[in-house]
């Protein structure tokens, strides 16, 4: 079992190994319909015809024969081609001023240009579009000169410099990788980080405990707070403390600073026991804690922000509460969340794509879908940043990856019961939140009745959830929403702390439905959107009062201290 879950990578995914139904078709137009065929040939052919939408033969002519051309002007040293100042790969002087290393580097560029010149950015069919680009993505990064030890000069010099230990210490790397981390390059020592010591640190104490999640009360640092609180849902992929980081790094420690009282929750990571727990197991559960809430902190309301998957789950929370007219929720704040997933994502690769059918296999054997399997999808999503760029470190280099908190977290993984993940893959491949088709305890999900107040941020250069999808969910809710569009990516846009130079967020007028419109409109300003989420929280939170001097109350009283019991299970099956 372990081989073959270690086997189950993104980029080796076999379509023979399909064993279900082609994703069903959104309640919304399709510019394309695939042709119903046996199963087993029609996921071939729905490949073949993806690949023909995008890569016409004319096109792929003409990219042969600039290149055979390009190539000529490499070989005679009339080429100037150059790769991007981003690119970390080429950095050494090697590659400008050696002869042979620049030729090389010059024939790189210009085969993967060629390669993706070839592909037609159809926004008709754009999802074959991401589909075919992501595999040549994976095939060009993987083909990089700098992937092996010659024709990568930083590590020939390392290995000349070191009299060859660091060929021994990669060695001994990738030995240690293939016994413990799943074969993949490993992007951080775990036993640099540890949960309560080295991240996840802010005090406070556990609340409130049922079966799927604990509620962490965290300890007021200043006389007064707000009246209302506010209550963290982190994504169930992944643990809480992402947003509670090292000091000076945490959005709670800033939260506190701020005057609001937060909690969070931390979900327990599920085994295949919980294999049947659901959106409406969740929600249940979310209910719990906010009650938990309301009671410890004598509020009547409770104000929400969530993150990622976690926005996904607190709407469903919502949509219930609205069907059966709770307001025990006065706000929301969305951390790059989408909702509706029409809207173009990097993951709408994956719709024909074997990954789908083979992670529904994972489900029905396993239980869950490990938080291994998801870690590592994430990788390859990325694979110059998150993969390669660690293989030529800790092998090629020789060296310890670098201790970075984010990674850290990144690398402690959280299993998905398999009946949520399969209301999740809906969500992102059927678009079932928007389309009527999602239902939560009963009743159909309509995101229109969702009347309280939200502030929705996105990221400019997130790669999984692009803000012009992020900036939608304005449209989707019925009540009043405000939109802020943070710089940075999907993680680096929520941990953004104040002070960081290269931080900035834009705001603009009351979102309509062109999200261009909003862009062309809105002003830039220097630092992080944690701060109009603190102002967005403090003008809604009510009055202040004086901070409790003790967590919990007689009813909750304080179980253990934070970061808690859940956020310290490790992945199990």
């Amino acid at each position: 079992m372990d081989t073959l879950l270690a086997s189950l990578k993104e980029n080796e995914v076999a379509e023979a190994l399909r064993v279900i139904d082609p994703p069903k078709k959104p309640n919304r137009p399709q510019t394309v319909e695939e042709p119903e065929t046996p199963e087993a040939l029609g996921g071939t052919l729905a490949a073949l015809s993806a690949v023909t939408r995008v890569i016409r033969p004319s096109d792929a002519l003409r990219e042969t024969v600039d290149l055979g051309k390009e190539l000529g002007r490499i070989v005679s040293g009339r080429s100037d081609r150059k790769p991007s100042p981003k690119d970390k790969r080429f950095q050494d002087r090697a590659w400008e001023e050696n002869f042979a290393y620049k030729r090389v580097l010059q024939a790189y560029l210009a085969w993967c240009d060629a390669l993706h010149g070839a592909v037609s950015e159809d926004s008709e069919h754009w999802r074959d579009f991401e589909e075919i680009h992501h595999a040549l993505e994976l095939l060009t990064s993987a083909a990089a000169p700098t992937n092996s030890f010659l024709g990568n000069p930083a590590a020939v010099k390392e290995a000349f410099d070191t009299g060859g230990q660091s060929l021994l210490r990669g060695a001994r790397n990738m030995w240690d990788d293939l016994r413990h981390n799943r074969g993949m390059p490993s992007q951080v020592l775990r036993k640099d980080f540890v949960v309560g010591r080295d991240v996840g640190v802010t005090p406070g104490a556990v609340v409130f405990r049922n079966e799927v999640l604990e509620v962490i009360q965290f300890t007021p640092t200043t006389e007064e707070v707000r009246e209302r609180p506010t209550l963290m849902i982190p994504p169930q992929i992944n643990k809480y403390y992402f947003m509670d980081l090292s000091p000076g790094r945490s959005f709670v420690e800033y939260a506190l600073s701020e005057g609001i009282q937060i909690l969070t929750v931390s979900w327990r990571n599920p085994t295949r026991a919980q294999r049947d727990w659901d959106l409406d197991t969740y929600v249940e559960a979310l209910m719990e804690a906010i009650d938990a809430v309301r009671e410890i902190t004598g509020s009547d309301k409770v104000d929400l922000v969530a993150f990622c998957a976690g926005g996904i789950t607190a709407t469903a929370l919502l949509a219930h509460l609205a069907e059966i007219g709770d307001d025990r929720v006065d706000s929301i704040a969305y951390g790059v969340t989408m909702l509706d997933w029409y809207e173009r994502a990097p993951l709408g690769r994956l719709q024909r794509h074997g990954t789908i059918g083979i992670s529904r296999t994972i489900n029905q054997m396993l239980g869950v879908f490990p938080g291994e399997q998801l870690a590592s999808l994430f990788s390859w999503a990325r694979p110059d940043d998150l993969v390669w760029r660690y293989w030529v470190n800790n092998y090629l280099m020789g060296k310890k990856p670098p201790g970075f908190d984010i990674l850290a977290w990144n690398n402690d993984p959280t299993n998905l019961p398999a009946a949520l993940y399969d209301q999740f893959i809906d969500i992102f491949f059927e678009n079932a939140m928007c389309t009527g088709d999602l239902e939560v305890k009963g009743k159909p999900v309509d995101l229109g009745k969702v009347k309280v107040r939200a502030l929705v941020t996105g990221a400019i250069s997130d790669h999984l959830t692009p803000w012009k999808g992020c900036y939608r969910t304005t449209q989707l809710l019925g009540g009043e929403s405000t939109f802020i569009l943070s710089n940075a990516g999907h993680i680096a846009s929520l941990v953004n702390p104040p002070g960081n130079p290269k931080a900035s967020y834009r705001t603009g007028p009351p979102p309509g439905p062109d999200a261009d419109a909003w862009l062309e409109a809105s002003e830039q300003h220097g630092g992080t959107w944690w701060t109009v989420w603190a102002d967005w929280t403090r003008e809604r939170a009510g009055t202040l009062r004086p901070a409790p001097e003790a967590l919990g109350s007689d009813a909750h009283p304080a179980l253990e201290p934070a970061p808690g019991r859940y956020v310290r299970q490790d992945v199990e099956v």
